[in-house]
C-alpha cells in the first residue's frame, strides 16, 4: 500500500444542504489527494406526496442541482431522491444509501484501494485521509478501522447536554469492552469506518438496515478479521437532534432530551467482569461443560442447553472452538446480556458511573473531581461537569486504544 492506493468516500446524504459543504471542503483540503467521492442523495420516493416530508425532498433536489452544476471530476452522484428515483418498499434509509455507495465503489475500485465511510455532518483535519493510509500500512492484515471520534459542543444547552450524556454511555461501554479484551470493543459510527475494498468484497458487502447498519457491518468485519481502534486523527460528527434513523446518535438525543435514557444506560463494571469470566471459560468448555456467568442468559437466548456440545462437534481443536465461542457470543449478544442484567441491578446510571470510575477507571487515570460524582444527577448537573466527565472518559479510552491498537 502506498500513494497509489485510492480512497473512495462513501457519503449518504439526506436533507443536509447546510452541512454538506463543510464536509466536502474537508475532503477537498486533504493532504492526501488520491481520493474519489461517491454521494448517494436519498429519501423514500413516497415522501414527495407527504406534506410533512416534501421539504426534505426539495432540499435534496437543491443538493443534487448544486452538485450537478459544479460538475466535479472527483465526485459521482447516485440519485435516489428525484421523483421516481427514490427508495421504494423496504429498500430505504441510511443503510441502503451507504450500501448503494459502497457497492458502486467496489465495482470501480482496485483491490488495494480503500472505502472510507462518512456522514455529511462530519468534519476532520486535512491529515485524516493520510492517517487512514498510514494505519493500514502499519497493519496490513487489518480488515477495518473504527476511527476515534469526538462531538464538538454547539452552544445549544439542550443539544450539548444530550450529546454529552450519549457519549458517556458510548464511552463507558467501549472502555469496559476494551478492559476485558473483547473482540467487539469497537464503537460503530457510520462516519468513522474505513476498510480495504478487498475486505468489503470478501464479506459480501454491507447488509442494509433501516439504521444500526454500522454496528452490524463492523461485527461482520470483526468475524472476518482484525479491526484497528487507534488513530491519532479524530472525526467530528455534528451533535444534532435528528430522526432520520430509528436509533443512533440523533434519535438517542431526541429521546434523552425528554428525560428517557432507558435504552442507553451506564452499564455497571461488574457486568463486564461477568463477560470476562465467561470468556475465560471458553478454553475449558472445549473439554467439558461448566457453568459461566452468562450460561442462563445464553441458554434462554438460543433456546438450547446444548450450545457448547454443538460447537465442540464442529471444531476439532481448542483454538478454533474458542474462536467459534467468540463468534457465538458476539457484540449483539453482549449488548443484549448487558441490557438484561442492568435492569436487575437496580442501580442508577449516576451510581454506576461513580462506581465504575472509583473502582476501575481511577486506576488507569485519576479523576480529580470524583467527589462531585457522589452527588451526581444527570438531569440537574451542569454542561461543564458533563463535559468534564466526557473528556475524562475520552482520555481513558484513548489510553486503552493506544495500548491495544487492534482487536484480534
Amino acid at each position: 500500500m502506498n500513494s497509489s492506493s485510492k480512497i473512495y468516500v462513501a457519503l449518504p446524504v439526506m436533507d443536509e444542504i447546510d452541512m454538506l459543504p463543510s464536509c466536502l471542503n474537508c475532503i477537498k483540503n486533504q493532504s492526501y489527494k488520491n481520493f474519489y467521492i461517491v454521494i448517494c442523495i436519498n429519501q423514500p420516493d413516497e415522501w414527495w406526496e407527504i406534506p410533512g416530508k416534501k421539504d426534505i425532498c426539495i432540499n435534496n433536489k437543491k443538493i443534487l442541482d448544486l452538485l450537478l452544476k459544479k460538475n466535479e471530476k472527483k465526485i459521482s452522484i447516485i440519485d435516489k431522491s428525484s421523483k421516481s428515483n427514490g427508495w421504494t418498499g423496504n429498500k430505504k434509509g441510511v443503510g441502503w444509501a451507504r450500501k448503494t455507495a459502497m457497492d458502486y465503489i467496489s465495482k470501480i475500485s482496485n483491490s488495494n484501494d480503500f472505502i472510507l465511510s462518512l456522514d455529511a455532518d462530519t468534519v476532520f483535519s486535512k491529515e485524516y485521509f493520510s492517517s487512514v493510509i498510514n494505519v493500514f500500512t502499519k497493519n496490513p492484515n487489518a480488515v477495518a478501522l473504527s476511527n476515534p471520534y469526538y462531538h464538538k459542543l454547539t452552544n445549544s444547552d439542550a443539544e450539548d447536554k444530550a450529546i454529552l450524556r450519549y457519549e458517556i454511555y458510548m464511552r463507558n461501554y467501549a472502555i469496559n469492552m476494551l478492559l476485558i479484551n473483547s473482540p467487539y470493543a469497537f464503537t460503530a459510527l457510520g462516519s468513522s469506518i474505513s476498510l480495504p475494498v478487498s475486505a468489503y468484497k470478501a464479506i459480501g458487502g454491507l447488509t442494509p438496515k433501516l439504521s444500526g447498519e454500522d454496528f452490524y457491518f463492523l461485527q461482520k468485519l470483526r468475524k472476518y478479521g482484525n479491526i484497528i481502534v487507534h488513530n491519532n486523527e479524530k472525526v467530528y460528527p455534528a451533535a444534532r437532534f435528528s430522526d432520520r434513523v430509528f436509533f443512533g446518535t440523533g434519535p438517542a438525543m431526541i429521546k434523552g432530551n425528554t428525560g428517557n435514557w432507558e435504552s442507553y444506560p451506564v452499564y455497571h463494571h461488574s457486568l463486564f467482569e461477568n463477560i470476562k469470566k465467561t470468556y475465560d471459560c471458553f478454553y475449558s468448555l472445549f473439554y467439558e461443560d461448566c457453568k459461566t456467568p452468562m450460561t442462563e442468559f445464553l441458554n434462554m437466548q438460543f433456546g438450547s442447553n446444548d450450545i457448547w456440545p454443538q460447537l465442540r462437534n464442529n471444531h476439532k481443536d481448542a483454538e478454533h472452538f474458542v474462536r467459534a465461542c467468540h463468534e457465538k457470543v458476539d457484540g449483539l449478544r453482549i449488548l443484549q446480556y448487558l441490557k438484561t442484567e442492568q435492569e436487575r441491578l437496580n442501580k442508577s446510571d449516576e451510581n454506576c458511573l461513580y462506581e465504575n470510575i472509583l473502582y476501575v477507571l481511577d486506576n488507569i487515570i485519576k479523576y480529580e473531581n470524583i467527589e462531585k460524582l457522589q452527588v451526581l444527577n444527570f438531569k440537574k448537573c451542569s454542561i461543564d461537569l458533563l463535559n468534564d466527565i466526557r473528556d475524562y472518559l475520552v482520555k481513558v479510552e484513548e489510553t486503552l486504544q493506544n495500548q491495544i491498537r487492534i482487536l484480534q
